[in-house]
């Protein structure tokens, strides 16, 4: 079956940058859009950024995230990151990487899920 597997989180200070990767198996990667969403304690799951290979790699960005957030891929490595420059406390949260047919900001869209990965900011 299709695997999503993030890495790249961690424990990191305010202004540091970090790049998520999210590895995909079992899966056409260009046939695909690639997202990422996060979810910060007590508050529901919030769309990132999402790019599709489809048409002209086009890509978007939640409220507010554009500017700090780039989200890119490597087809050779069916590989998706999300780079996040100037980090926040507010952008601590687990960060899950989804595959799904159609370039969507709502998560019910994306059919394959990752498990996460926690991005702590300390100030």
């Amino acid at each position: 079956q299709v695997q999503l597997v993030e890495s790249g989180g961690g424990l990191v200070q305010a202004g540091d940058s970090l790049r998520l990767t999210c590895v995909a198996s079992r899966l056409t990667f260009e046939t695909y859009s690639m997202a990422w969403f996060r979810r910060a304690p007590g508050r529901k799951r919030e769309f990132v950024a999402a790019i599709t290979l489809m048409t002209d790699s086009d890509s978007w960005y939640g409220d507010s995230k554009k500017g700090r957030f780039t989200i890119s891929t490597n087809n050779a490595k069916n590989t998706a990151y999300l780079q996040i420059n100037n980090l926040q406390r507010d952008d601590s949260a687990v960060y899950y990487c989804a595959a799904g047919r159609i370039l969507s900001i709502l998560e019910e869209n994306y059919e394959h899920w990752g498990q996460g990965t926690q991005v702590t900011v300390s100030s």
